[in-house]
């Protein structure tokens, strides 16, 4: 049976406030309000650790009818801040359901609002940015939840990847060998927030991935002779990571084929030597339009991003590792969505996507980047 409906109370930074009905844990809530457009997806969103630290309005009117299974999460634990919905399901179905969202958020202590405009709460961030926000079962004056959330930090200068980092290495076993290579291929991941779909989509094609915690050092990613380096997705403000800018240049120095995503592009842009900054919406949802410059092909993917790497779109730039160039950009803005780097023959030597390839949750458009860095490796 559905639990009993509560008040909850939403507060903007700026001071809008909306009231609905909780769901999930009761308690209070703080994070950077942010909208997912994607009208699936709602469990790997949630255990997404790119989420960390932000509540998410989803744009999509009814959530909670598939449940949540056991299948689907994207690693151990739910991360957003909080969830914001309009019609949350009474009953979910779906034959792999095993308890409901309601159910899941609820054991892990995520608080929730349900019942209110998330149209009108959508247009106002597509307006006025992403904010800091509150949800709260308990506080019942707007104004005094206002103070709280003003003394919230903001997104920019926020170091998070050492909350939501593996504690310990840990190895994802290859499905069979390299197509091209015939044997396995040996993979030294990052863990900035990495998701269990990525490894196992490398898995299946013939890679073994050996997940480090994100303080590892180049000697300790080069003890397992890897064939690659690969830099995950994660949250936080880039400019914070210095340590793996670092680790990554001395990647790049080697002459190790890299690959990074969604954090890890921004990584391998400071590491290229531009800038990052943040984006006043970001990118979030299943349905972002991206063109792959190199090919010409526009591809439907997924995101979670709210910082961009500032690098010229046209030409190309000189690093002390090669030639970089934007390789990928974001239809809708125009935002850089991937960057290659060449050798002085031109071959590709190193890349990476703002977006989320793993398709979980996600259209299957980008799959082919793990086969573009597969052939990388096997080279």
């Amino acid at each position: 049976m559905p639990a009993a409906r509560h008040r909850a109370l939403l507060v903007l930074e700026d001071g809008r406030h909306l009231v609905g009905t909780s769901f999930g844990a009761e308690g209070e809530t703080f994070g950077e309000a942010v909208f997912s457009t994607g009208m699936t997806g709602y469990q790997e969103t949630l255990t997404d650790p790119s989420y960390r630290n932000q509540i998410v309005v989803a744009t999509a009117p009814h959530i909670g009818n598939t449940g949540w299974n056991d299948e689907d999460d994207e690693s151990a634990r739910i991360w957003v801040a909080g969830y914001v919905v309009r019609d949350l399901a009474r009953v979910p179905s779906n034959w792999r359901s095993r308890r409901s969202l309601e159910e899941a958020m609820r054991a892990q202590g995520t608080v929730g609002i349900a019942g209110v405009d998330t149209r009108e709460l959508t247009r106002h961030l597509r307006e006025r940015g992403a904010m800091r926000m509150a949800i709260s079962t308990t506080e019942t004056d707007p104004q005094a939840l206002l103070a709280r959330v003003l003394a919230q930090p903001s997104m920019a200068g926020q170091n998070l990847v050492g909350d939501v980092t593996t504690g310990k290495p840990y190895v994802v076993p290859a499905i069979g060998t390299s197509r091209t290579a015939g044997r396995t291929l040996t993979l030294a991941a990052v863990d900035l927030g990495i998701k269990s779909m990525t490894p196992h989509r490398l898995a299946e094609r013939g890679v073994q991935t050996t997940v480090f915690p994100a303080d590892v050092t180049y000697e300790q990613l080069m003890a397992i002779r890897p064939d690659g380096v690969f830099f995950s997705n994660g949250p936080g403000d880039p400019a914070t990571a210095d340590a793996q800018v670092a680790l990554l240049r001395q990647v790049l120095a080697a002459g190790t084929p890299f690959f990074g995503i969604c954090f890890g592009n921004q990584l391998f842009g400071r590491a290229l030597g531009f800038g990052t900054y943040k984006l006043k919406y970001g990118h979030r949802g299943i349905n972002q339009p991206v063109q792959d410059l190199s090919t010409g092909k526009v591809e439907i993917t997924a995101h979670n991003h709210g910082f961009a790497v500032d690098a010229p779109r046209q030409g190309g730039t000189a690093t002390p590792y090669g030639e970089a160039r934007v390789s990928h950009v974001n239809l809708n803005d125009d935002v850089v969505e991937g960057l290659s780097l060449h050798d002085a023959a031109g071959r590709l030597t190193a890349f990476s996507v703002q977006y989320h390839p793993e398709a979980a949750a996600g259209p299957h458009d980008a799959s082919y980047l793990f086969d573009r860095f597969v052939a990388l490796m096997e080279a």
